[in-house]
């Protein structure tokens, strides 16, 4: 508490102290952990397609070497928020530019989700589409490939080219993709296991995958001696 009222008082921002009654009424919540804010909402895009664009328009102004091509993680079929929550911080964490999921059978942004993201809910644009299957034929015809995740997939995460446009897709935990949009993948990989469970929760899983693409697409400037 200490450090966040230093970082706040260099911010500039006007403290104003409160009983725990007052701050539950303004945060709604009594889980509000001592401190309550008003704040102006980030600016974000509204569509998958201006994103994609804007982010285009930024990768035409640099040099080669520098630009960063789309990286999206799909989620269809996850209800959880919690889970929701976590695959949005590790999409953060890794860089990717959005998460997509369909707008039926999926979570929606809640308090839960803001909560477990740990501010990555403000800061990944989550888009929620009418017609998954539809959506990924987009962005292919944008140049993006997409890859599913499957158990069955004879190809693993590690032999698999991250380094271009890609939109990595996970099922839900225990029924996976929809057939049809496994269907619509241009490729399907799994993720190697060798102990006796026989998959990962879906937002490890994301981390697993969205690493796996960091990984391939950082420069390595020296090497260790």
């Amino acid at each position: 508490m200490r450090q966040f009222l230093q970082r706040a008082t260099e911010a500039g921002v006007t403290l104003v102290e409160s009983d725990a009654a007052r701050l539950a009424k303004m945060s709604g919540t009594h889980g509000h952990q001592g401190v309550a804010a008003r704040v102006q909402p980030l600016g974000q895009v509204h569509s998958l397609d201006e994103l994609l664009e804007d982010l285009e328009a930024a990768n035409a102004a640099l040099e080669p070497a520098l630009r960063k091509p789309p990286l999206l993680l799909v989620l269809d079929g996850v209800t959880d928020p919690h889970n929701l929550g976590a695959c949005l911080r590790v999409a953060d964490g890794a860089g990717a530019h959005a998460v997509i999921a369909p707008k039926d059978h999926a979570a929606g942004i809640n308090a839960t989700v803001a909560k477990v993201a740990s501010g990555a809910a403000e800061t990944v644009p989550y888009f929620m589409v009418t017609n998954l299957a539809r959506t990924l034929n987009e962005l292919k015809e944008r140049g993006i490939w997409i890859i599913g995740t499957s158990d069955q997939a004879t190809q693993t995460l590690y032999q698999s080219d991250l380094t271009g446009a890609v939109a990595l897709v996970l099922g839900a935990e225990g029924a996976g993709m929809r057939q049809l949009t496994a269907k619509t993948c241009d490729a399907l990989v799994s993720i190697p296991m060798h102990g006796a469970v026989e998959s990962l929760n879906v937002s490890v899983a994301s981390g697993v995958c969205l690493y796996e693409a960091l990984r391939q697409r950082t420069p390595v400037f020296a090497t260790p001696v």
